[in-house]
């Protein structure tokens, strides 16, 4: 399953990802942000299971924002998990 989330609070302006029926992540991509961040982001989880992948990036902060491209990853996949 294929989910997309706009994030909030953060430079990515989109978040693309699937997760298969074993809650394991198989591709994720971010729109806009820093390039090397959200690549390397991705690259990590790709292969993780969903609810691991949310614990680990749950709560990161950036700059003070209160959130990070990696916690708007862990609020996207939260959501993805609702719609399985």
């Amino acid at each position: 399953m294929t989910h997309i989330y706009t994030p909030i609070g953060v430079c990515s302006r989109q978040i693309i990802v699937e997760i298969d029926d074993n809650n394991i992540i198989q591709n994720c991509e971010f729109i806009g942000g820093c390039a090397g961040n959200t690549l390397g982001i991705c690259s990590l989880v790709k292969g993780m299971d969903a609810e691991d992948a949310i614990k680990r990036l749950k709560g990161i902060d950036c700059r003070g924002r209160g959130t990070s491209c990696p916690d708007q990853l862990a609020c996207c996949i939260e959501e993805a998990l609702e719609y399985l």
